[in-house]
């Protein structure tokens, strides 16, 4: 079923609306997670492969994957115990390395990944269901510094979906429900990206910035980030 994904153009508006049918037409979670993956691929200009990790307890597994080089990664990644993917996971904030030839973290890895794949900058963006870390979406380039402004704003976007996504799959949502979810999302998870990118704060602070202008101005969450989006990270 996400094969069809890779039908569809780069544009973005254009693979959300392939993601959200993949995801009306079959609510199981692995479909949904490697939807996920091919929407990376499509809509973040720079990524060459992408994958989903998630923890379970202390363990991290690969439950979806673009490729077998994006799985190579995230195996490395466990293997050498650290990485963006990872420390997105447990710091609950997005994490990235631009160039893995001259790493300024994870040296170990940078090592490995060079010397074992074609991978030469990487991102990790946490993954959350009702709630809960869970795992982190991770979005690999074979360029280095191959991640612009607009790669980052796009995987951010993204990553939100990817949250009401897989927690409407595990609720057993019906569509209409997740449609307004996705829709809302999208500019929440854009808006909370750009506030902890602007003003160097975490995602729970950015969101409870625009939480307080909603009640502050008694105007939806949705709009309150609409605007926030619109005025490229500006509030009020």
């Amino acid at each position: 079923m996400s094969e069809r994904l890779a039908d569809y153009p780069a544009d973005p508006a254009t693979v959300f609306t392939g993601l959200a049918q993949v995801v009306y037409q079959g609510t199981d979670l692995s479909e949904v997670y490697n939807a996920i993956c091919i929407a990376a691929t499509l809509m973040v200009p720079g990524c060459h492969h992408a994958s989903v990790m998630v923890r379970h307890g202390k363990r991290y597994r690969t439950v979806a994957a673009s490729d077998q080089c994006a799985r190579d990664v995230d195996a490395l990644e466990r293997k050498t115990g650290e990485g963006p993917c990872l420390d997105a996971i447990v710091e609950e904030a997005p994490q990235f390395e631009h160039d893995l030839r001259e790493p300024q973290r994870w040296h170990e890895l940078a090592r490995e990944v060079v010397r074992q794949t074609p991978v030469r900058a990487m991102m990790g963006f946490p993954f959350v269901i009702e709630g809960e870390k869970t795992g982190a979406l991770d979005i690999f380039s074979d360029t280095p510094q191959g991640f612009s402004a607009a790669a980052i704003e796009r995987a951010v976007v993204l990553a939100a979906f990817a949250t009401i996504a897989a927690t409407a799959a595990v609720r057993g949502e019906d569509a209409s429900a997740l449609r307004a979810g996705l829709l809302s999302n999208r500019e929440i998870g854009k808006a909370v990206g750009m506030l902890m990118a602007l003003r160097k704060v975490s995602d729970d602070e950015a969101f409870d910035l625009l939480r307080h202008v909603s009640q502050d101005m008694n105007v939806k969450l949705a709009e309150v980030a609409r605007q926030v989006v619109d005025r490229r990270g500006t509030l009020g």
